[in-house]
C-alpha cells in the first residue's frame, strides 16, 4: 500500500469492528453500516471529490465510506454523534490508510448541533451516508451553518430523495424541497442496493447530489421559509387560504398574491422557491 491508498471495509471487517466494539446497530440512531466496497467507491466518485476538497462526513460509523473519502480529499472532517465510533475511527484510518490517516479529523457531536466554528478548515463538500430519520434537518442545518459547502452527495431514505429532489408540481414537492432549493441545485442520483448494508434495511436507499447556488432573493430566508412552512402547513388548501394564517387574513393574502403574480387559488406545490420569496419581498415592503 503507497501513502495514496485505502484499503475498504468489507463484511467481514465491518462484523468485526462491530463485535470489538460491542455494537449492535440502533433504530434509535439510525444505523446501517454500509459493508460494500464498490458502492463507496461509486459514491465517492458520483460526488466529484478532489483535492481540493475539505470534506464534511456526518455519522460515518465504522469508516467505511470515511476510508474511500481519504485518498480522494485533502481532508477529512466526520461529525460522529457515538462517542465509541468516535474514538474507533482514528485507529481504523491508521490501520487501513496509514499514509492518509493524518488527513482525518474526527469531531463528537451531533451534526444538529453543530457550528461553523467547531471545524478546524471550511469544509466544502458534504459525502455522508445519513441517518434516514435526521436526513433532511442535518443537511437543511448545514447548508445554512456552513456558506462554505459547495456540493455533495448524500446517501438518504429512497422517499426522502425524492421528497429533497422534487420539482414544483411533483406530488412529494413540499417543504424539504424549497427549502433545499433555497440554498442548492438538488437532484438524484440513483438508487442504492438493500444489500450493501449490514444490518440490511426495510427501505430502499438512493443518492442526492446538490450543487450551492445564489439565493434567489435577497428577502431574508426566515422570512421566506415562514411563508413555505404556511403554504404547506395545510397543503390542501389553495394559497389564499393556507396563507391566510402568515398573512393576517385570506383577502391580505390574496392581494399579496396577486402583487407577486401567483393566482391564489393555486397551491403550494406550484410554486418555485423564488415564487416564496417574492412574496415575503412584498410582505416585508409593507410593513
Amino acid at each position: 500500500m503507497d501513502d495514496q491508498q485505502a484499503a475498504l471495509l468489507g463484511p467481514a471487517d465491518v462484523r468485526r469492528l462491530a463485535e470489538e466494539l460491542d455494537i449492535r446497530p440502533t433504530k434509535k440512531l439510525g444505523q446501517n453500516f454500509v459493508h460494500d466496497p464498490n458502492t463507496v467507491r461509486r459514491i465517492v466518485s458520483s460526488a466529484s471529490v478532489t483535492a481540493d476538497d475539505v470534506v464534511l462526513e456526518v455519522g460515518p460509523g465504522l469508516g467505511s465510506l470515511t476510508l474511500a473519502l481519504l485518498p480522494a480529499a485533502g481532508a477529512v472532517t466526520a461529525v460522529e454523534i457515538d462517542p465509541v465510533l468516535a474514538a474507533r475511527l482514528p485507529r481504523t484510518a491508521a490501520e487501513f490508510a496509514p499514509g492518509l490517516a493524518d488527513r482525518l479529523t474526527v469531531i463528537e457531536a451531533d451534526a444538529l448541533r453543530v457550528r461553523a466554528e467547531d471545524f478546524p478548515a471550511a469544509p466544502t463538500a458534504l459525502v455522508a451516508n445519513l441517518p434516514y430519520n435526521v436526513a433532511v434537518p442535518v443537511v437543511l442545518h448545514l447548508l445554512a451553518e456552513l456558506p462554505s459547502l459547495e456540493h455533495g452527495l448524500v446517501m438518504v431514505q429512497a422517499e426522502v430523495a425524492d421528497r429533497m429532489s422534487a420539482q414544483p408540481g411533483s406530488r412529494v414537492y413540499g417543504v424539504p424541497s424549497v427549502k433545499a432549493a433555497w440554498y442548492a441545485d438538488v437532484r438524484r442520483a440513483g438508487p442504492v442496493p438493500r444489500k450493501v448494508f449490514w444490518p440490511v434495511p426495510n427501505v430502499d436507499s438512493g443518492l442526492v447530489s446538490f450543487r450551492r447556488v445564489e439565493p434567489p432573493s435577497s428577502a431574508p430566508r426566515e422570512d421566506v421559509f415562514r411563508v413555505v412552512d404556511a403554504a404547506f402547513a395545510q397543503r390542501r388548501k389553495a394559497l389564499r387560504g393556507a396563507l391566510s394564517g402568515w398573512a393576517g387574513s385570506a383577502a391580505r393574502a390574496e392581494e399579496l398574491l396577486r402583487a407577486a403574480g401567483v393566482d391564489p387559488m393555486t397551491r403550494g406545490e406550484q410554486l418555485r422557491v423564488a415564487d416564496f420569496a417574492r412574496i415575503a419581498e412584498l410582505a416585508a415592503a409593507d410593513r
